[in-house]
C-alpha cells in the first residue's frame, strides 16, 4: 500500500514540447565561428588591455632601458671609445637588443599566471583556434618590444646618436628585432606552459638571457676577449642579431647577417610553435 500511494501522489515529470523550446531559443542563425586570425587579435588585445589597467607593467620597457642605456653610455663610453659619442653609436642598437630580448621572458610569465588562475581551462572551452590564446598574448607583447625600441630611439637620439641608416634603417632594425623577439619568446612560453610557478619561469629564463646577452658583441668587440671567449661569442644568436641590427642601422646591410636571423627565426617558430601548442593541449 505504501509504494502504491507514493506512486499516485507522485508529481508527475514536466516534458517540454518542441514548440515550447523552440519559443525561447533565439530564432537568428548561429554566428559564424571566429577565424584565426580574429580571435588572435582579440586575444591579444586582452593583453593590451592588461597593460592598460596595470600601467606599472611598462616600467621594464619604459624605465629600464632609459636607465641602461644612460648608465652604460657614460660609464663604459670613455674607457672603451674615448668618448661617450663614439661609443653610443655603437652601443644603442646592442642595448636596445638586449632590452627588448630581455623582455620577451614576460610571455611565459603572463601564461603561467593565467594558467594558475585557471583563465585557460576556460579558454579552452570556447570555439575558437586552439592556439589563438597563445598566439594573441605573443602578439600583445609585440607593443612591448615597440615600445621598448622607440624609448631607446629617442633617449639615444637625445643623448647624440646619428644612425647612418636614417629613419628607414632604425624603423628596418626594429623591425627585425620585432620579429625575431616574437619568435623568441615562444620558447618562454613553453618554459610557462611546463614550469609550476612564474618564479621558476623567471628564474630559468633570466639564467638563459643573462649570459646571451652579455657575453656578446653588446657591450665591446668581440676582438678584444680571450679566444675561447670569443669562441662562444661568435656563436651566440644575439650576437648575430645585434650585428644584423647595427648593419641596418648604419646604413650598410649585412646580408649575410641578415639572412641568418631570418632563417633562426624560422626555425625558433617551427620548432617551438608546435611544441608549444603540444604542451598547452596536454595541459
Amino acid at each position: 500500500m505504501t509504494a502504491t500511494t507514493a506512486t499516485e501522489t507522485a508529481e508527475p515529470v514536466y516534458v517540454p514540447a518542441a514548440e515550447t523550446i523552440g519559443a525561447v531559443l533565439d530564432p537568428r542563425e548561429r554566428p559564424a565561428r571566429p577565424s584565426a586570425l580574429s580571435a588572435s587579435l582579440t586575444f591579444g588585445w586582452r593583453a593590451v588591455l592588461k597593460i592598460k589597467h596595470v600601467p606599472e607593467q611598462l616600467f621594464d620597457v619604459t624605465a629600464f632601458p632609459i636607465m641602461m642605456t644612460l648608465m652604460f653610455t657614460y660609464l663604459f663610453g670613455g674607457a672603451l671609445a674615448g668618448s661617450t659619442g663614439e661609443y653610443l653609436q655603437f652601443l644603442l642598437p646592442g642595448i636596445m637588443v638586449q632590452s627588448v630580448v630581455m623582455t620577451t621572458m614576460y610571455s611565459g610569465l603572463a601564461v603561467n599566471i593565467d594558467i594558475a588562475k585557471g583563465v585557460f581551462d576556460r579558454f579552452k572551452s570556447l570555439p575558437i583556434w586552439r592556439p589563438a590564446a597563445l598566439v594573441g598574448n605573443l602578439l600583445g607583447d609585440v607593443l612591448r618590444y615597440v615600445l621598448a625600441s622607440l624609448v631607446i630611439t629617442a633617449v639615444g637620439l637625445i643623448l647624440g646618436f646619428r644612425p647612418g641608416g636614417g629613419v628607414m634603417g632604425v624603423a628596418a632594425g626594429i623591425g627585425l628585432l620585432v620579429v625575431f623577439s616574437f619568435a623568441f619568446s615562444w620558447i618562454w612560453t613553453m618554459c610557462g606552459l611546463y614550469l609550476r610557478s612564474e618564479k621558476s619561469v623567471m628564474g630559468v629564463s633570466m639564467l638563459v638571457l643573462f649570459p646571451l646577452t652579455f657575453l656578446s658583441n653588446i657591450f665591446v668587440d668581440p676582438s678584444t676577449m680571450p679566444g675561447w671567449l670569443q669562441a662562444f661569442v661568435e656563436v651566440n644568436p644575439i650576437t648575430r642579431l645585434v650585428a644584423a641590427v647595427r648593419s641596418l642601422m648604419s646604413g650598410n646591410p649585412d646580408m649575410g647577417e641578415l639572412t641568418w636571423v631570418f632563417v633562426a627565426t624560422a626555425a625558433l617558430l617551427a620548432i617551438f610553435g608546435p611544441l608549444t601548442m603540444r604542451a598547452y593541449n596536454r595541459k
